[in-house]
């Protein structure tokens, strides 16, 4: 891999709900789109929307995946999560333990 390319990233996805963010987790995996998904329960957002300033409660996602599988992994995630723009955004990670990168890339490879 050329130096500089990211071996995974890590996605961060916002659910409104535990139920979505479990079945979107479920989703992701059983496609093979990601290798791993963390569910982190009781998140405030507060953001820009229609104009104003909005607040939620939501559960945020934390997927492992490698930079090939995030297009295919956000037409998932878009097809199936209820708001209208769902966050879906990638982050390089840069360095890790070895054998952790080996295995989502092997946990991915996998994929149609």
């Amino acid at each position: 891999m050329p130096r500089g390319t990211p071996q995974a990233v890590v996605v961060f996805i916002t659910c409104p709900t535990r139920r979505v963010a479990r079945r979107l987790a479920e989703a992701v995996i059983r496609q093979r789109v990601a290798a791993c998904v963390n569910l982190l329960p009781g998140i405030q957002s507060v953001f820009w929307w229609e104009g104003k300033i909005d607040r939620a409660r939501e559960v945020l996602l934390l997927l492992k995946t490698t930079p090939a599988r995030v297009a295919r992994l956000t037409r998932l995630v878009r097809s199936l999560h209820p708001y209208e723009v769902p966050e879906v955004i990638a982050l390089p990670v840069t360095a890790g333990s070895a054998p952790y990168l080996r295995w989502v890339k092997a946990a991915v490879s996998n994929s149609s």
